[in-house]
């Protein structure tokens, strides 16, 4: 599903050459559930936006379905996005001025999606927001929009979900409640998640688990405890 080769992210500061990342090399692969665990300032959300095409290496190369994101135009990266990526953040990035509804639909509407609406609303449903589909993200509580998020994320059934710390935001309760959704929802439709946290205990629900240390990937063993 994913590939990386001997990837590296540097930013020049003035005179002085900044590197994020160094060398990473990794292979995910479909249906596979992967936490990128590391302290602050590891290169952790670094790495997930180069992943999902957001951002542009200094050098080597990220293949997703074969496809070099390192070769392609922001528009190429942008297509490879719509058709294969899903994205949970943090601070949840919905549309203040758009209703429930239309925030989920607008990734649908853009794929020209005919049942977009339809569908929206059923994810919505899904996620136990039936009854709160025209409220605005400033009438919901920080896990409504997030679960509003997760629905929009899913709607469009994307290969690969990347989630960013998605329960950073939120109370220990809420958050687990969350993490369970993402999960229960990751399982239902097969989908490969990459997912960034500080928290081990949600990593230990992933899979597998890569570590960050100052911009260099190290495998971890596998937790068998909470796996999913």
């Amino acid at each position: 599903m994913i590939q990386v080769k001997n990837l590296c992210k540097s930013l020049t500061l003035g005179e002085q050459t900044l590197d994020i990342l160094t060398g990473i090399n990794l292979t995910v692969k479909a249906g596979e559930s992967i936490a990128i665990v590391g302290k602050s300032g590891s290169g952790k959300s670094t790495l997930l936006s180069l992943l999902a095409g957001l951002d542009q290496a200094s050098s080597g190369h990220i293949l997703i379905h074969e496809q070099d994101l390192s070769a392609m135009n922001e528009d190429g990266r942008a297509a490879i996005r719509n058709k294969h990526v899903g994205f949970v953040f943090q601070n949840f990035q919905l549309l203040p001025h758009l209703s429930a509804v239309d925030n989920v639909m607008l990734p649908l509407e853009l794929t020209g999606d005919k049942d977009a609406l339809k569908k929206a609303k059923g994810w919505l449903e899904k996620v136990g927001l039936g009854d709160r589909l025209e409220h605005q993200p400033n009438q919901l509580s920080g896990g409504e929009q997030q679960r509003v998020a997760i629905a929009r994320a899913f709607a469009c059934e994307p290969d690969i979900l990347f989630a960013d710390e998605p329960t950073g935001n939120l109370d220990e309760h809420t958050g687990g409640t969350i993490e369970d959704l993402i999960f229960q929802l990751n399982a239902e439709l097969g989908t490969t998640l990459i997912l960034v946290t500080h928290d081990d205990e949600l990593a230990s629900k992933c899979k597998r688990q890569v570590h960050l240390e100052d911009g260099v990937l190290v495998e971890k063993e596998a937790s068998t405890v909470g796996s999913v």
